[in-house]
């Protein structure tokens, strides 16, 4: 915690939360990383795919991850730089696992969108970039791997308008790139910033600054790339969009930076103006309307829950994002979804794998609390109003579908355990055929990566092997009506009626004219093509 004596309203207006997104290998978890350094949390930044001297990015916990040099949970970290007290939600960039992401967007206030300089915006990119402008949350983009070579800046920010529809305001701009980059020109500043690389990117970055008319400037750039960041900085103040803060706090405008994460060059300017710009916590909806952050009664929602952080103790944490009052040890709340009282007694935070029990938090920050198997993704907790909820997180329809079971009948009470406990923290969906037990499931995911995870968690934190066969099932279909009797229900020959774990029907198809058919059949039926996490 600070020195400083902060007020509870003082304290909430210092928080920044923000979740990081990008394309796989965009460099999102290395400028996660570099923040942490930048902060003091860390005292030297490893890499994720430095396999010689075996540092992992602090943000990759899990050993699949490190194995594989892919994030493929949202990991949650705290710092504190210049009296901010600053929350970053490091996001899954692979595909399949964007669900995980979507959720983890729901707790954040703002993103950072990680783009690589030599591949401009990518697939993934784009519908993690939607999902924020459907939240209406401000989005500041960091053009990374300037270092490398890569596309012309002004060939990059209309790729960002183009691709993304979105206007772009550059707050900085690079001089040079590839082996040639030397920094950056502040234009909120109107200075030039150059930086030397001499320690990789493992430590802070040492940097001369000044006005870019100052003679030094010339002599240390040469007459080629001066000239050139001129011409640059002239063409922008003619052709390029004006910086217009409530555009970007309405999620209009974002503001570009151009950097190297791996260099460090570029990246305290980014985090400082990033800083400056964005806003404290904001009201957040609910079904009694908007709920104010600085109010004095406590609340928030779980957003995502994760079993076996640490497999020596078999633990298994909800993450709470904290939206009004002040969290205490301790303390006593209502969990509304249970209607009962529960005592948050062990409450931690993170950075990486590394966890410290808080006595205190504010809006804004994450909180990791002990989940003995009462929390579902989407619960509110909240001190003295037990009928408050907080929006549902929507539940994504899985894409891929496979039957699961063990061989081993002697492992069947872990593998049911493993498997809710995985369903749980929304890694995967399951589902059975009508009446049938659990000693097969059907197991839907977002991407097929997540079959693989599945397999590698249940071996090797549960110990349990299992018998995979992959489903020809693309589509699934929520049943929406009170009354459904599946005696009168008609079945095309490619598809299978189902139920959720709670018993709810589903359908699955293999296609989009199987679900035409069966409605066609079933005059009256309701099809919801996703669910609300309740």
């Amino acid at each position: 915690m600070p020195e400083k004596n902060f007020t509870f309203i003082e304290e909430v207006r210092r928080r920044r939360t923000f979740a990081i997104i990008s394309h796989p290998d965009a460099g999102k978890t290395t400028l996660t990383e570099k923040f942490l350094l930048y902060g003091g949390a860390i005292r030297a930044a490893g890499s994720v795919k430095s396999r010689r001297s075996q540092k992992h990015a602090v943000s990759d916990w899990m050993e699949i991850e490190k194995q594989r040099g892919i994030s493929v949970t949202s990991s949650v970290l705290q710092f504190e730089y210049d009296d901010f007290c600053i929350n970053i939600l490091d996001t899954p960039g692979h595909q399949d696992f964007s669900e995980d992401t979507y959720r983890t967007l729901m707790a954040a206030d703002s993103a950072v969108m990680v783009i690589d300089c030599s591949k401009g915006v990518e697939a993934q990119t784009k519908k993690l970039f939607h999902v924020c402008k459907m939240r209406g949350i401000p989005i500041f983009t960091f053009i990374n791997k300037m270092d490398r070579e890569g596309m012309n800046p002004f060939e990059l920010i209309e790729d960002i308008e183009n691709a993304l529809g979105i206007r772009s305001c550059p707050m900085n701009w690079p001089i040079g790139s590839g082996k040639n980059f030397r920094g950056v020109f502040n234009r909120h500043k109107n200075q030039i910033e150059l930086f030397n690389d001499g320690n990789h990117g493992q430590s802070i970055a040492k940097s001369t600054t000044g006005d870019m008319f100052d003679g030094k400037f010339k002599d240390l750039l040469g007459d080629a790339l001066y000239d050139q960041l001129l011409s640059d900085i002239e063409l922008l103040d003619i052709a390029g969009d004006e910086y217009d803060l409530d555009e970007i706090l309405s999620g209009n405008l974002t503001p570009v930076f151009f950097g190297s994460a791996l260099t460090n060059f570029g990246v305290e300017p980014f985090l400082e103006s990033f800083l400056e710009i964005t806003r404290p916590p904001q009201p957040r909806s609910s079904n009694l309307g908007y709920i104010d952050p600085e109010s004095s009664n406590f609340s928030g929602f779980i957003f995502k829950i994760q079993a076996n952080m640490n497999p020596a103790h078999r633990d298994r944490i909800a993450f709470l994002r904290i939206c009004s009052g002040k969290f205490e040890k301790g303390m006593s709340v209502n969990h509304v979804q249970k209607n009962k009282s529960i005592k948050l007694a062990q409450p931690q935070q993170f950075v990486a794998q590394d966890r410290v029990i808080v006595d205190t938090a504010y809006p804004g920050d994450i909180i990791g609390i002990h989940d003995p198997g009462i929390f579902n993704i989407g619960d509110t907790l909240c001190q003295d109003n037990s009928q408050l909820k907080y929006t549902g997180i929507p539940q994504f329809a899985p894409e891929h579908f496979a039957t699961v079971s063990t061989p081993n009948s002697l492992k069947r009470k872990q593998f049911v355990k493993g498997i809710m406990q995985l369903s749980e923290e929304g890694a995967i969906q399951v589902y059975r055929r009508p009446h049938a037990g659990m000693e097969e499931v059907i197991v839907g995911v977002v991407g097929v990566l997540q079959f693989e995870v599945l397999e590698y968690r249940l071996k090797n934190e549960y110990n349990v092997d299992i018998n995979m066969h992959m489903l020809p099932y693309r589509y699934i279909r929520w049943i929406e009506m009170d009354k459904f009797d599946p005696a009168n229900f008609t079945l095309a020959m490619d598809t299978m009626l189902a139920e959720t774990k709670q018993g709810d029907p589903v359908v699955l198809f293999q296609n989009e004219w199987s679900i035409r058919n069966v409605l066609e059949r079933n005059k009256g039926l309701v099809l919801g093509e996703t669910s609300r996490l309740e």
